[in-house]
């Protein structure tokens, strides 16, 4: 039944799995705005049902995804607003699969583990219109719906911050949102510019990103200002340096669960970005960049890694790691070879994964000791040696020891970057030991030793608690040991952007830029 289902959705068949994935959160924020307020018990059964109903989905999906094709899948595209050659075009495939299973399994994980201190039935609708833009970013094909769905993900967060987060939230709510704004208008114009520009080669306008990128055409100087101007937007979202400023203090300031879900698929819009609309559109332009965005990506790394360091609040350390790990995931992308963009790939769920945990973690000391400084925290593994055991693991994943899934992409970034990027790949490796560094002595410092009278009382791992981080932990150990089915559907989809670039020949079971290749953008 899977595989009919995969045969008709890919040929335009007769179930929209895609729109179908998008809507359901949607209908399901409008039924949580519904609700009586005399039946409060409804809005959060209400919430559980659709993101859960819209996890299967993906699943489903990703059961049904065919492997060894580097094609789109389950694709729909209708006709929106014809004058403007504008289109509901969706579609899938190895690059954007695992971002979109992620987003489907962690917004139920959240609901369900994460409860509001107030206001459930806004809280619940946001986050569910929060889903529905981030899957709209995932699996968009055309360049204004995209744009769309990338704005729609900044109001529900907003919001999240703003109306659930903690003493500095309206700050935090605020920069973050002009922090995005501005990135945002820059891919506005970029893409209005490049739609205007292609209609000289391809005859008549069209926003359909896959037409684009075969038919463009643009000349060197014009894909590299139009390349700029999408990538300060996708800089920005990452972040990279030095565009990070507004992340520690969303994070810090943000609720649980919006933390999760930021750390989990939204900062991935980002990277998922440069791959999918920038590389693609303008891989002369990323070819001829590449040095800017490899310094950028290995000053994150450092940088993010001392921070970390240097944080005496919990939360706000592991949001200093998220720039370090998205430093690497930036680095192998900018490499051009196909294992360090497969880990790259990779790593954007790994890091989801990760930190996802170690946020519902923070959240949970939180909420038994109504504090996240590290020095008001102390013995807590002798208290609570379940909780401490699944902070350890997720910790050791984070660092990336061998047997967790944190291992596995930064180990095919590092050996996939040193063919073509190799000093900034050498300077890269030292982030690994000082994410050991940061995140084992503030391991050492919260759960080791004596407890005082304060955290003697600190409560062990609920049973609820403990479901909930299951699915993160059996993904940390299952792709740990065995990555082979993710990397089996993803490095088709990577070889041939990279192919449909220049930087590897068709065919190549290697990867990288090849010598003495053009920076022009490559003509129809």
């Amino acid at each position: 039944m899977s595989a009919l289902l995969a045969e008709s959705a890919v040929i335009g068949g007769h179930f929209p799995i895609l729109t179908a994935i998008i809507l359901v959160p949607v209908i399901g924020a409008v039924l949580v705005a519904a609700t009586t307020k005399r039946r409060p018990e409804f809005v959060k059964l209400i919430a559980i049902l659709f993101s859960a109903f819209t996890g299967a989905l993906t699943v489903w999906m990703l059961a049904s995804f065919k492997t060894g094709t580097a094609d789109f899948q389950f694709t729909t595209k209708h006709e929106w607003i014809n004058a403007w050659g504008i289109s509901w075009h969706l579609g899938v495939d190895g690059i954007s699969l695992f971002l979109i299973v992620l987003t489907g399994v962690l917004f139920p994980l959240a609901i369900i583990g994460v409860d509001p201190h107030h206001d459930e039935k806004p809280y619940l609708a946001w986050l569910l219109l929060l889903e529905a833009g981030v899957m709209g970013s995932f699996l968009s094909l055309d360049l204004f719906l995209f744009f769309v769905f990338f704005e729609i993900v900044l109001v529900p967060m907003y919001f999240l911050i703003g109306g659930w987060g903690y003493d500095k939230r309206v700050y935090a709510a605020t920069k973050f949102f002009l922090y995005t704004m501005f990135g945002s208008a820059f891919m506005l114009v970029g893409i209005i510019a490049t739609v205007f520009i292609a209609k000289n080669h391809i005859g008549h306008i069209t926003f359909d990103l896959v037409e684009l990128a075969d038919k463009g055409g643009f000349a060197a100087s014009t894909g590299r200002w139009l390349f700029f101007a999408f990538a300060i937007a996708f800089a920005v979202k990452v972040p990279l340096f030095p565009l990070h400023t507004w992340l520690p203090d969303a994070h810090t300031q943000s609720p649980t669960a919006g933390s999760v879900v930021l750390a989990g698929v939204m900062l991935k819009l980002g990277t998922y970005g440069f791959l999918r609309f920038g590389i693609y559109l303008f891989p002369g332009a990323a070819r001829h960049s590449r040095a800017v965005f490899l310094t950028l990506a290995v000053i994150g790394i450092l940088y993010g890694a001392i921070a970390a360091a240097m944080q005496k609040d919990l939360k706000r350390l592991v949001a200093y790691s998220s720039v370090a790990h998205l430093g690497f995931i930036v680095l192998g992308t900018f490499a051009f070879t196909s294992q360090s963009v497969s880990g790259s790939v990779l790593q954007m769920i790994n890091h989801g994964v990760s930190t996802g945990a170690l946020f519902l973690l923070v959240g949970m000391i939180y909420e038994r000791r109504h504090t996240r400084e590290i020095k008001a925290l102390k013995g807590l593994q002798k208290v609570a040696p379940v909780f401490a055991a699944a902070f350890t693991l997720v910790m050791l994943s984070s660092i990336g020891v061998p047997g967790l899934n944190g291992f596995v992409g930064e180990f095919l970034i590092l050996i996939g970057s040193f063919l073509t990027a190799r000093w900034w790949t050498v300077v890269a490796a030292s982030g690994v030991i000082l994410a050991a560094l940061y995140l084992l002595w503030a391991y050492q410092r919260v759960f080791h030793g004596e407890p005082d009278e304060d955290n003697a009382t600190f409560a062990e791992l609920r049973w609820k608690e403990g479901m909930v981080l299951l699915p993160f932990i059996a993904a940390i150990v299952f792709v740990g040991v065995y990555p082979k089915p993710m990397l089996d559907r993803i490095e088709p989809s990577v070889k041939t952007l990279l192919t449909h670039g220049g930087y590897i020949d068709a065919g190549s079971t290697d990867a990288g830029p090849q010598a003495g290749a053009s920076a022009e953008e490559p003509q129809p």
